[in-house]
C-alpha cells in the first residue's frame, strides 16, 4: 500500500515538476511570476486530445501507436511553445521596465483570457482523452505499476536532465544564467537579452505542454480550468524547492506529489489540496528561500 502511494506520488510529482520548471525559469530571469503558465499546460492537454482524435480518425494510431504519440507530443510542444513566445512578446515585453505590479496584472489577464478562449472554442464540459493504455503494466516489488505511470516518470526525468544539461553546458544556457545574474552586464557583453527571455518562455511552455498531454492521458479528462489548479500547485512546488532554482523545482514538484498522495491515502482525501499549502507555510516559516534556494546574497 505504501509503495503504491509512493508510485502514485512520483507520477503526480513528476508532472508538477515539469510545470514548476517553467515558473522557476521565468522568475530566475525576469523575477516575474507567469500566472498564465498553467493555461499553457491546459492548452497542451486539449491539443493532445484534438491531435490524438485526428490521428485515430485517419488510422495512424492503428498503424503505429508509438509514432502517433510521438507526433502528438512534438506538435503539442511546437504549438504551446509558440503560445508562450507570443504571450511574452505581447503581454510581458512591453512592460519590461514598468512597475512590478503591471506585468503581474498582465499575467493574470492572460490567464483569464486563455481560460475563456478555450471555454468558448471547446465548450465548458469535460473532454475525454482516448484510453490507449488501459491498466496494463508490470510488478515492481509486489506493486502494480502501469506502463503509463512508468512512461510519465521516465519522460519527466529525461526532460529535467535535458534541461539541466542545456542550462549548464550550452552557450544559450550560459547566456540564460548570465541574464539571470545581471541583465545590464549581460547586454554589455553582447548577449541578446530579449532573445534569451524568449527562449526561456519557449522552453518552459514546451515542458508544460508535455505535462499537459501526460496528465490528460493519465486521468482521461480535461477541462478549461485544470490549468488554474495545476498552476497553483506547480507554483507552490517551485517556491517549496526554491524559486529560481531548476533542481529546486524538480525536488519541490516530486515532494509535493508525494505529500499529496500519502496525505490523501493515510489522512484524508478531502483535504488533498490543503496538504501542499500546509507544507509550503512550514517551509516559508523555517526556510523562506525554499529547500534548495539561495539567499539573495548567495545567488549566482
Amino acid at each position: 500500500m505504501l509503495l503504491q502511494q509512493v508510485i502514485n506520488g512520483l507520477t503526480l510529482g513528476s508532472v508538477y515538476a515539469l510545470i514548476a520548471l517553467g515558473y522557476t525559469m521565468v522568475y530566475g530571469i525576469l523575477e516575474l511570476i507567469n500566472f498564465a503558465h498553467g493555461e499553457i499546460y491546459m492548452l497542451g492537454a486539449y491539443l493532445g486530445i484534438i491531435l490524438l482524435g485526428f490521428f485515430t480518425a485517419v488510422g495512424l494510431t492503428a498503424y503505429s501507436l508509438p509514432l502517433a504519440i510521438v507526433l502528438v507530443l512534438v506538435l503539442t510542444v511546437m504549438f504551446c511553445s509558440s503560445y508562450g513566445f507570443t504571450i511574452e512578446k505581447i503581454a510581458y515585453k512591453p512592460l519590461r521596465n514598468a512597475p512590478r505590479l503591471s506585468p503581474l496584472i498582465s499575467a493574470i489577464g492572460v490567464s483569464i483570457f486563455l481560460q475563456n478562449y478555450v471555454m468558448l472554442t471547446q465548450g465548458a464540459t469535460d473532454k475525454v482523452f482516448p484510453s490507449l493504455f488501459g491498466n496494463s503494466g508490470f510488478k515492481f516489488l509486489s506493486t502494480n505499476v502501469t506502463y503509463l505511470q512508468a512512461a510519465i516518470i521516465v519522460v519527466s526525468a529525461l526532460m529535467m536532465l535535458f534541461l539541466q544539461a542545456f542550462v549548464m553546458r550550452t552557450k544559450t544556457g550560459k547566456s540564460m544564467r548570465a541574464v539571470a545574474q545581471d541583465k545590464t552586464m549581460a547586454s554589455l557583453l553582447g548577449i541578446n537579452v530579449d532573445a534569451v527571455i524568449s527562449v526561456t518562455f519557449v522552453i518552459g511552455s514546451g515542458l508544460a505542454a508535455i505535462a499537459g498531454v501526460m496528465v490528460a492521458a493519465y486521468y482521461g479528462l480535461v477541462n478549461y480550468y485544470i490549468g488554474y489548479i495545476a498552476g497553483i500547485k506547480a507554483f507552490t512546488a517551485a517556491v517549496l524547492g526554491g524559486i529560481g532554482s531548476i533542481p529546486g523545482a524538480m525536488f519541490g514538484g516530486v515532494l509535493l506529489g508525494l505529500v499529496e498522495s500519502l496525505g490523501a491515502s493515510y489522512v484524508s482525501s478531502e483535504y488533498k489540496d490543503a496538504y501542499a499549502f500546509l507544507i509550503l507555510i512550514v517551509i516559508l516559516l523555517v526556510k523562506p528561500e525554499g529547500l534548495l534556494g539561495k539567499t539573495p546574497e548567495e545567488k549566482i
